[in-house]
């Protein structure tokens, strides 16, 4: 069991909270716009003063490593590689969109067998998706994805798909397969990564402060041809 401080930057909210064995125990959060920068330290030091105050001790940082918006992702490692730093803790990554589709498990909707498909927007109709089942084992990597109306053809005839994130409502009128489900109201919260926080402590894998990066998606751009026009 451990005191972990989470860190979420990777969409529009801002949210910071420090959790233990699962479960929350101080939060901060804002979803009115793109204010990470202005917000997200002085979130972090209000909690790490009440922790402070209850007489606690954080032992690691676990942060939303993305995908999601280069700014975002950058103001959150940053902090989150100085207070390791300063403080000489461990890092912690989880994938953005374990933490959406965990969220997703948490509405009762979800039934044995369907999939779920956190989708963070890119523009135009681009997403940055991934595919689990409901243990939340990966069933397609990351991937970057021009939605038209085959899109996830193979993975909607087997059988239910929920489509969930930023990236998901803009794909509604053309997502029309009769296995398609639209879960609203999902985005990435620190506080939604209480449990996948402390799984990841458990298993003992800790990120290199120094060399650690967000996921920036570069495997895809080093695929573009260079001749590829946009």
């Amino acid at each position: 069991m451990a005191t972990i401080l989470c860190i979420e930057t990777s969409t529009t909210p801002c949210s910071a909270a420090i959790v233990r064995d699962g479960g929350v125990l101080f939060e901060r959060a804002d979803a009115e716009g793109r204010n990470h920068g202005k917000l997200l330290g002085v979130f972090v030091k209000q909690l790490l003063d009440e922790l402070r105050a209850a007489g606690g001790r954080l032992d690691a940082v676990a942060l939303s490593q993305g995908p999601g918006s280069y700014t975002g992702l950058r103001i959150g490692t940053s902090l989150a590689k100085g207070l390791c730093f300063g403080l000489d803790l461990p890092l912690l990554a989880v994938p953005t969109h374990l933490v959406m589709a965990s969220e997703a498990l948490k509405t009762g909707r979800i039934a044995e067998g369907d999939l779920l498909c956190p989708m963070i927007d890119a523009r135009r109709m681009e997403v940055y998706s991934t595919l689990y089942d409901t243990a939340l084992n990966t069933v397609r990597a990351t991937s970057a994805d021009i939605i038209g109306p085959d899109s996830y053809a193979g993975f909607l005839q087997q059988g239910v798909v929920w489509f969930m994130g930023d990236g998901a409502a803009k794909c509604k009128e053309t997502l029309t397969a009769p296995n398609a489900r639209f879960l609203d109201g999902i985005q990435p919260w620190a506080m939604g990564m209480a449990d996948l926080a402390e799984k990841a402590w458990q298993s003992g894998k800790r990120e290199d402060v120094a060399y650690f990066e967000p996921f920036y998606l570069k495997e895809f751009i080093a695929t573009v041809p260079k001749n590829k026009v946009f």
